[in-house]
């Protein structure tokens, strides 16, 4: 095996240690921005949602109180139009998901299902919990999901969900007096969830991988031509010249002049210590010869 053999070999053993050393850190990386992108999309697709809520609350609701007394409008209520809106948010992205599931609703829409249940549940386990994060498997892709709590703190809601004798009939006329009544101040009574697609950002990941996989590649191998022509200029191809010299010394060939190796590397201080002993070993001999 030659000594140009040997040295690609050991510089091609590191890169592929280096490079799979590197690749976990880098898709751990690469993996932590994704999901940052991710919560970004849900903090964007919250805030329109809390828009709307306020928007129904604070323009919607005061100009069609008087008509609520006479027949309850669904439309005034912050929730409804949240979900309303996306809704239509959906047709141009159904891939997202935004519902305020509740564990006891007055529209029966927004019951919570058994996955939403168990999101609640937790909720209601930690009150100090401000949101909850997981990965949700869905037929369509894993789904990043967060969910926040959806807690009372505003005693006028209590006039709607507190007793059925307190809440406007129009109200009750419509749902019923079975659901969405119960409720306490400070008690979560359901969430907000929202999830948002993890294939985009998965499919990302691999891309950047990859990438990085390719650009190193290339780099190394540019760089291993080019470590293999200097290597060849000064090392190997000096050692081979000054083989074939003592080679042909070693045979008694004393015609072949001196190799000359200019500079002050090793290769150098080895052609000048090889020129010194063939010098001592030609005086040796002509002594000898007398």
């Amino acid at each position: 095996m030659g000594l140009g053999l040997r040295f690609n070999i050991i510089l091609a053993t590191c890169y592929v240690v280096g490079l799979g050393l590197s690749l976990w850190p880098f898709y751990q990386l690469s993996r932590r921005e994704a999901i940052e992108q991710l919560q970004s999309q849900i903090d964007v697709l919250r805030a329109q949602a809390l828009s709307v809520r306020r928007y129904t609350s604070e323009e919607i609701q005061p100009l069609l109180v008087d008509q609520s007394s006479v027949q309850f409008l669904p439309q005034t209520v912050p929730s409804f139009s949240a979900q309303t809106a996306f809704r239509h948010f959906r047709e141009y992205y159904p891939q997202f998901f935004y519902k305020e599931a509740a564990l006891n609703p007055t529209n029966p829409a927004d019951l919570a299902r058994d996955w939403e249940r168990d999101l609640i549940e937790k909720l209601r386990a930690n009150p100090d919990l401000q949101k909850d994060i997981s990965i949700r498997n869905t037929d369509a892709g894993p789904q990043y999901t967060v969910t926040y709590p959806l807690t009372i703190k505003n005693e006028n809601c209590l006039v709607c969900h507190s007793t059925p004798d307190r809440a406007p009939p129009s109200m009750v006329a419509l749902y019923g007096n079975k659901n969405g009544f119960g409720w306490k101040l400070n008690e979560t009574i359901g969430a907000q969830i929202i999830s948002v697609p993890m294939t985009i950002a998965e499919t990302n990941v691999w891309r950047n991988l990859l990438l990085f996989v390719g650009i190193s590649s290339t780099i190394f191998l540019v760089l291993l031509i080019l470590l293999n022509i200097l290597l060849n200029r000064y090392v190997i191809s000096p050692v081979k010249r000054m083989a074939k010299t003592a080679e042909a010394v070693s045979m008694g060939d004393d015609s072949v002049p001196e190799f000359e190796y200019p500079g002050s590397d090793e290769v150098a201080s080895l052609s000048r210590s090889f020129n010194r002993m063939r010098r001592s070993l030609d005086s040796a001999m002509k002594m000898l010869d007398k």
